[in-house]
This record gives C-alpha cells, structure tokens and sequence, in this order.
C-alpha cells in the first residue's frame, strides 16, 4: 500500500483516491459478502433476485436502495457483480474496529449536515475504478411499510458525476431476523433512471420505481408554499 493510501485511510476518511479500491479491498468484500452473508441468504432466507438484467455493464451508475435492515448493505453488495462503495456517517470512524472495518470494505465517511468536497471527489473518484457508489437515500432504516425522509444528495451526486440512477427494490430482511427459515427476502432491480439536471425530477422517479418495486408506499417530501 502506498504512502498516500495510508494517508488517506488514516487521516481522511472522507477522501479515497482509486489505489484505496484495489485488488485486495475487493476480495475481502467479496470473501464477506459472498460467503459470510450470501449463503445464509439463499440458504436460511430463501433469497430471490430478480431484474439482474438491468445492471449496466458499465459502471457510471449510482445504485439506490431503500432501507429496512442492517442485512442491506452486503445483500446489496452480493448480488452485484462488482465492488459497491457505500457512504458511511463520520462518526463510525471514530470507533478504531468500526474504522477497520469499513476501510477494509471500501466505505468512506460521509457528514450528514453538509456534503463535502472531499465527498464529491471520491464519489468522482469510484466511478474512474470498477466499483460503484451505493447510497441508501433514506439515510437510516424505515420498517413502517413506507418510503419516506428521502434525502435528495444521492440525486444531486447523480448529476454532478452524470451517473445515472438503479433503483433497488428489497423486501424481507427487517423480518429475517426472527426466526431462520421463516422470512423470504426479495430484490427487485429496476431500470437504471438516467441522470438530469432536475434533481426533485430524479429523486420523484427513485421513489416510484421503489414503490413499484417493493410494494411500499413512497411519501413525496412536502413543499413548503
């Protein structure tokens, strides 16, 4: 690993440049996902996958899923065929294991309150590497049977870095966690939505393809007049 990757893993987590997504950092994600998770997901949770066809062979795109588990980041990850790099918030950094962790699986920090240059330059840099951004535009998990709180960042990273937008659709794991063999977990892959300078426009059709996707009910944000 080079100087500057060190650097970047030690001082600054908000910034990754394309050494930080390596050989390495891809096959420990896959070492994780495809084998600690993926198996106990079509083993114990029946998983089903369906719309594989529409991920671009490419990668200038932004994958966009909603957000109903701790279980979503690696099934997301696992049904890719390529590294996803997800925003994480600053402060799980913080936690010297956490910051392992996440360096180890391409994350990169994130603060809630503002977007910032460095952001963006690593949202910039990924797409000149095989992987891509994965963004959960709820921010948090919402297991109310709703797709609502949809923050517009992703939408807007989608336009500066002219990436379109694969909306996916997951249903089942807030419901995995009870009992094995019980739950059946469910993603739906839909269209890549191209990117725009509308952002209201880009962030509309995420929500309903998700809707279509998932059965789940979107909640535009309010407009204040």
């Amino acid at each position: 690993m080079s100087q500057n990757t060190k650097k970047t893993d030690n001082h600054n987590t908000a910034y990754r440049n394309p050494e930080f997504y390596n050989f390495w950092r891809r096959c420990f994600q896959y070492i994780i996902t495809h084998i600690f998770y993926m198996i106990r997901f079509k083993l114990v949770y029946r998983l089903e996958v369906q719309g594989k066809e529409n991920i671009p062979n490419e990668n200038d795109y932004i994958i966009a899923a909603n957000h109903l588990s701790t279980l979503d980041p690696p099934l997301v990850v696992g049904i890719m065929n390529r590294g996803v790099a997800y925003m994480a918030k600053k402060e799980l950094f913080e936690n010297p294991f956490m910051h392992w962790w996440l360096n180890w699986l391409g994350a990169f920090a994130v603060d809630r309150e503002k977007v910032s240059v460095s952001t963006i330059k690593t949202v910039k840099t990924i797409k000149s590497t095989g992987w891509v951004l994965g963004i959960f535009p709820q921010g948090t998990r919402q297991t109310d049977g709703e797709i609502k709180n949809v923050a517009k960042g992703f939408a807007a990273l989608a336009k500066s870095t002219k990436c379109g937008i694969l909306p996916v659709g997951i249903t089942g794991t807030d419901e995995v966690k009870r009992l094995p063999f019980t739950g059946k977990i469910i993603v739906k892959i839909g269209k890549v939505i191209p990117y725009s300078e509308n952002v209201d426009s880009m962030v509309a059709e995420w929500g309903k393809a998700i809707q279509d996707l998932t059965g789940l009910k979107y909640i535009p944000e309010k407009v204040n007049v």
